[in-house]
């Protein structure tokens, strides 16, 4: 596909890319505003919010406090987060559960009072579920639910978004591919926003959905925005292993409820690696659990919560009967688990209002970076990342875009698409670039993905667009984790295994930069 196969021109006041939290909640926002095209990948359900179990971390029960909550953020981030991005989270966190609440979503409770659950690293009990375990999924349909009954607001499911679209530096629209008609359609927009979730799909074991590739970082870094704090992607510990079935989360929760983790020996180890044992934050899990697989020579470790009849069944339904399809019954038996990438902190460099480094560009969500993950996420604080700084990019586009959407745009250039297969570079992302890092692995990959040879095409199909935008991802990655000669939070270094204060800083990169620099941390 060319260029020449380009249809007409689609003009709206607010385009929004990515239809999980961020993106739905700012859509709210901005129907205020003018009319709103809403795009997604896959369809409209799928995406990281829909696949969000742990819940949702808040400041409101009786024995918690926003200081608590921020002080728990703080720590978790391992010294590099934005405290006033921090703060904006916990202060405007209450707000936005109450205006969920009021719009339908239901929340678990005890007779009329929440329920709040404890998970790790969290000082309180702070975490509202949705059902057990299927927060994420109805939050999403309460945003959308709410959004579609505004009728400014229009959604567009199946349609990947190729690239931005640039007019003299300012971000005009993006261009998407109808893979149905064969065309390249140009959508010209006031304001454009980014809320295209994660990268965990370009490592092999992930708790991520298919679509959650980086596009957004990818189009992002094209259009020359800067990235920053790419190198800490969070593993998950605990994903369900078993050959042939896909690495499913089994929550924080469970740990919270006191799962134990077990080798394959029987032993219970946690206590040995952190005073919290179970309830340590996800990287030192995560390692722990890398540590005690090497020991034993296995794939796996396990997760044990047995021996109290029902309780999995009742308290977390979807997750007891996805085990169950598996042959795994979490009520009698232990889960053979492993760690799995699933969070990235790092994204588009953002400020508290979402405005990029690019003129026309906003970022929210899980794409985005505001620092307020720091180098390792609090669990249970991305979806109301998602809802606090999606409501919070909305409101600065209504009130920052100009009067009228672009009327023109340069041309888009090709892309390049690589010739190694998606499976290879998900498999190298995980043998060099996962938990456990050193320099001979990172620069290894970074001369794979580099000496690749490379087609400079418009992607006619999703398959090509998603090589070109993952090799992007993980470039970056690399260049990202060689540059930082530390370890800390989630980027752990064997040839540097001690923090420094030298990179109490933030990763910036940008096209054109051959090395990532680094930026102070803000003042608290």
């Amino acid at each position: 596909m060319g260029i020449d196969r380009l249809a007409e021109t689609i003009r709206t006041d607010f385009l929004v890319i990515g239809a999980g939290v961020a993106g739905m909640r700012a859509a709210i926002e901005l129907a205020r505003a003018g009319s709103v095209l809403v795009v997604a990948k896959d369809s409209l359900q799928e995406s990281s919010s829909e696949y969000a179990q742990g819940g949702i971390a808040v400041a409101l029960s009786d024995e918690d406090d926003i200081s608590l909550h921020e002080a728990d953020t703080l720590a978790a981030g391992d010294g590099l987060c934005n405290p006033a991005a921090v703060r904006v989270l916990v202060s405007e966190g209450p707000a936005r559960i109450e205006e969920l609440i009021r719009w339908g979503a239901e929340f678990d409770r005890e007779g009329a009072k929440l329920l709040f659950a404890r998970e790790g690293a969290h000082s309180r009990s702070r975490v509202l579920h949705s059902h057990g375990d299927s927060t994420g999924r109805e939050i999403a349909r309460t945003l959308y639910r709410a959004a579609a009954a505004l009728p400014n607001v229009r959604f567009e499911g199946f349609t990947a978004v190729v690239d931005l679209l640039l007019e003299e530096g300012r971000v005009a629209g993006a261009l998407i591919l109808d893979a149905r008609r064969g065309l390249l359609v140009p959508v010209l927009a006031r304001a454009t926003l980014l809320a295209t979730g994660g990268l965990g799909r370009v490592y092999a074991d992930t708790t991520n959905p298919d679509v959650a590739t980086g596009d957004g970082i990818s189009m992002a870094w094209r259009a020359g925005a800067v990235i920053s704090d790419i190198e800490f992607v969070q593993f998950h510990p605990t994903a369900l292993h078993i050959e042939g079935a896909p690495r499913f989360l089994l929550s924080e929760a469970l740990r919270g409820e006191g799962a134990r983790l077990l080798n394959v020996r029987g032993e219970r180890f946690m206590p040995r690696y952190h005073p919290m044992a179970e309830l340590a934050p996800r990287d030192v899990v995560s390692r722990a659990i890398v540590s005690e697989m090497r020991h034993t020579g296995a794939p796996h470790v396990l997760l044990d919560i047995s021996g109290r009849g029902d309780f999995v069944r009742k308290r977390f339904p979807r997750i007891h009967a996805t085990c169950l399809a598996y042959g795994i019954d979490l009520d009698r038996e232990p889960a053979p688990v492993c760690p799995a990438a699933h969070y990235a902190m790092g994204g588009v460099w953002s400020d508290l209002d979402g405005r990029t480094t690019l003129e026309g560009l906003w970022a929210a969500g899980e794409a985005a970076c505001t620092g307020v993950h720091g180098a390792n996420r609090l669990a249970s604080n991305s979806l109301l990342e998602g809802v606090v700084y999606g409501a919070r990019a909305g409101a600065h586009m209504r009130e920052a875009a100009p009067p009228v959407a672009p009327a023109r745009f340069a041309p888009p250039a090709p892309l390049a698409v690589p010739s190694l297969r998606l499976e290879e570079m998900r498999r190298l992302a995980m043998d060099r670039l996962g938990i456990v890092r050193c320099s001979d692995s990172i620069a290894a990959a970074l001369e794979t993905l580099e000496q690749s040879p490379c087609e400079a095409a418009v992607p006619a199909d999703r398959d090509a667009l998603e090589r070109a935008n993952t090799r992007i991802v993980l470039s970056l990655i690399a260049r990202c984790a060689l540059a930082r000669r530390e370890s800390r939070g989630a980027h752990y270094r064997t040839d540097y295994p001690e923090k420094s204060d030298a990179f109490r800083a933030h990763s910036r990169i940008a096209r054109g930069k051959e090395e990532a620099e680094f930026a102070p941390v803000e003042a608290g």
